[in-house]
């Protein structure tokens, strides 16, 4: 459902255009609310009739999402008035589609290879054959399917919190206030390398 990842807000409201994402990775104040009811307020009252204000389920304790609603409607009396939406469980989908049944086949094949081989390593050696990259997660990372060794992916994890402690979508963020008209600037110094896209398949 998400947790402590603010991933699905942060890319849905750079998606739909939110006038802000609060999530748990950037932690704001009473400070940040102020700022972002003002300019709510002030872009109220151009031409532009809406906003959008998202935030993940665990980005604060005591910001809630009722507490943000009541500070939004209070602040907005007279320019705009609020209405709050909780997703819940719809985020969990309902039946599979063509291509979770299509991923999943493929996902299933790949690991059935990586079982096979690893079998096949260990063939003749007459005792269980374990290895530090022999027990590990099947997943996607940066457009390609691979296998991660659980001890290579403990290192980079929060367990606490249950996310990355690294998110490659996190250097997005300054476009949501640059999309939303915010005085913000976006630098592009760290461009690090462009990767050639290859053609998925398993």
């Amino acid at each position: 459902m998400g947790g402590y990842c603010g991933y699905l807000a942060n890319m849905g409201g750079l998606a739909a255009g939110a006038d802000a994402a609060y999530i748990f990775e950037e932690p704001f104040d009473i400070r940040d609310l102020q700022s972002n009811v003002e300019h709510l307020t002030e872009k109220m009252k151009t031409t532009i009739q809406r906003g959008l204000v998202l935030r993940n389920e665990s980005c604060s304790e005591n910001y809630t999402t009722d507490f943000i609603y009541q500070l939004y409607s209070e602040e907005g009396k007279g320019v705009f008035d609020c209405r709050k939406n909780v997703l819940g469980h719809m985020q969990q989908g309902g039946a599979p589609s063509p291509f979770d049944r299509n991923f999943g086949t493929k996902i299933s094949a790949r690991a059935m290879e990586w079982i096979t081989a690893k079998l096949k390593e260990a063939r003749g050696r007459g005792k269980k054959f374990t290895t530090d990259d022999s027990v590990c997660v099947l997943g996607i990372s940066k457009r390609n399917v691979i296998f991660q060794p659980v001890a290579e992916l403990k290192k980079q994890t929060d367990f606490e919190h249950r996310i990355p402690k690294e998110q490659w979508w996190l250097k997005l963020r300054p476009l949501m206030k640059i999309l939303a008209k915010y005085k913000a600037s976006y630098d592009v110094s760290d461009s690090g390398q462009l990767e050639h896209v290859q053609p998925w398949s398993v």
